[in-house]
């Protein structure tokens, strides 16, 4: 793993995975009803706190990405290795928690599936897959940027938990108390 490793155009860059992943996504997109696509993206009650702190992250995510695409992946390395491991983990999240996203009626909250294990399992696998894709690549400075980008996008998730509050109320509240925030043990701060 470099800091800055060299970079350059290559077809055995960094940019491979980030097309995989984001053409699945989108190949995902297109097979859902348009009320499942708008309760996905929706910002609706969030804070303008939560909107203006998420906002913050995409400029380092999107530096991230600019050097992924720059960065040789590094082949037949640990790093490679351990990347495309992460990678794919957080392909198999993020996928199995659209599906369960997809396939929970729109006025309801999606608390089956693997959001049993998370609260927010789309964004646990939307890390996974961005730093696996940096790892990969041995591009600390992109591993750093994305570091970043993932602190602020908390402030999403913040928004968007919030405003399942206000849309369900008590039955939100208590899943809140029973599921973690992300992966592990569910603590008094993740409230």
């Amino acid at each position: 793993m470099e800091f800055l490793p060299v970079l350059k155009l290559s077809w055995l860059n960094g940019w491979i995975y980030l097309v995989i992943f984001y053409g699945l996504f989108g190949f995902f997109l297109l097979g859902c009803p348009k009320s499942i696509v708008k309760k996905l993206y929706s910002r609706s009650d969030w804070g303008k706190r939560n909107y203006l702190l998420s906002a913050m992250g995409k400029p380092f995510s999107l530096a991230c990405f600019a050097l992924i695409i720059f960065s040789p992946i590094k082949l037949n390395s640990l790093v490679f290795w351990i990347g495309s491991g992460l990678y794919s983990t957080g392909c198999v999240v993020m996928f199995i928690a659209l599906f369960n996203f997809r396939n929970t009626p729109v006025g309801q909250p999606v608390q089956s599936g693997i959001y049993q294990y998370s609260r927010n399992p789309q964004w646990v696998g939307l890390a996974l897959v961005s730093v696996g894709t940096c790892v990969a690549c041995g591009n600390g400075l992109a591993l750093l940027l994305i570091g970043f980008g993932i602190l602020f996008y908390h402030f999403r998730i913040l928004g968007e938990e919030s405003a399942c509050l206000k849309a369900y109320g008590k039955s939100y509240m208590n899943y809140m108390v029973s599921v973690p925030r992300y992966l592990g043990l569910v603590k008094k701060r993740d409230l």
